[in-house]
């Protein structure tokens, strides 16, 4: 076997496979016959460990995706992995544009660890191919992006919350949930997490405004450039697939990652409201759209803190404070 994984620091959040653990992984899923010929570990996510796998008896290369060990996630990220399994039946609407999955394995015999086998979708990264289009361009893109969107946010949910769950019957109890649980694993790092608390208890005290939010949809959870997938060869951007979507959730669209990423800055990604629909800017929504902020921005300390960004870490409260001060 090939095998390139790439180089880690043995303290690293994330660890790649052994090579005999992606020999028997592919056994697994493709019976005993199958022997790999080589297995390149891909860089760019930043919480799986993927790989694209080339084996003998397989027609086309695949993606193999395995989850950081049990002992190192946080209770805010728990088996994210199996919460995208569970959200294949609902991303049915855009389901040309999202890998196929071929088989899972929660068990945890091979590696300790779970995995997922997907098909290996056409393209490139979007960060590696949208650069190289005339910005006059870039609009498509994000028009496209827009109406992938609104595709998915379409779709109702059983409940509020992860899909896989935990389920809340209201939507201020599943934000009051995360913001608790973003805070909890703050505190066991040793972070300070006043700040968010004191958004769960702002959330708590006004939870009315939330609960306007009565019907649950699907969210992408992580949906931007970075995990999209364009054509190579296209004379114009062209989205041919979507990764990575496995923080899904049910809620308002609202508190989506997307919406804030397409809210960040008035330049070309304006372009995605022209095919996804107008913002609401009512009041209740503004402070919504303040809580859900302030929930991405306790995310984002914790991502931060797993990458050793200590600078990063310490941005996350001033932007917090700022949050604070409009919400109280």
């Amino acid at each position: 076997m090939d095998f390139s994984p790439l180089p880690r620091d043995p303290h690293a959040f994330q660890q790649s496979a052994t090579a005999e653990e992606i020999e028997a992984i592919c056994q697994r899923a493709f019976g005993s016959t199958v022997r790999v010929a080589s297995a390149v570990e891909l860089g760019g996510g930043m919480y799986n460990t993927t790989y694209r796998i080339v084996a003998d008896g397989l027609a086309e290369p695949v993606i193999l995706r395995v989850a950081p060990a049990p002992e190192h996630q946080f209770a805010s990220e728990r088996e994210l992995m199996r919460n995208e399994y569970a959200s294949v039946p609902y991303l049915s609407p855009i389901a040309g544009i999202v890998p196929r999955v071929l088989f899972a394995d929660w068990s945890q015999e091979i590696t300790g660890r779970d995995w997922i086998v997907q098909s290996h979708l056409t393209g490139v990264p979007a960060p590696d191919r949208l650069g190289a289009y005339p910005r006059d361009l870039w609009p498509g893109f994000f028009a496209q992006l827009g109406a992938i969107t609104a595709r998915v946010h379409a779709v109702p949910g059983p409940h509020f919350g992860p899909v896989a769950g935990p389920g809340h019957c209201t939507w201020s109890a599943a934000v009051i949930a995360s913001l608790h649980a973003i805070a909890d694993d703050l505190g066991h790092l040793g972070l300070d997490a006043a700040d968010v608390r004191k958004v769960a208890d702002l959330a708590v005290e006004h939870h009315q405004v939330l609960d306007e939010i009565t019907e649950p949809r699907l969210l992408t959870g992580d949906l931007w450039t970075v995990n999209t997938m364009l054509d190579s060869e296209a004379p114009k951007p062209v989205i041919t697939g979507v990764l990575d979507l496995d923080r899904t959730l049910f809620g308002d669209p609202v508190a989506d990652w997307t919406i804030r990423m397409a809210c960040a800055k008035r330049d070309e990604r304006t372009a995605f409201w022209d095919t996804y629909g107008p913002r609401d800017t009512t009041s209740a929504a503004t402070w919504r759209a303040l809580v859900y902020e302030a929930r991405h921005l306790g995310a984002i300390r914790l991502e931060r803190h797993r990458l050793h960004k200590d600078e990063g870490v310490r941005d996350t409260y001033s932007s917090l404070a700022g949050v604070l001060a409009q919400l109280t």
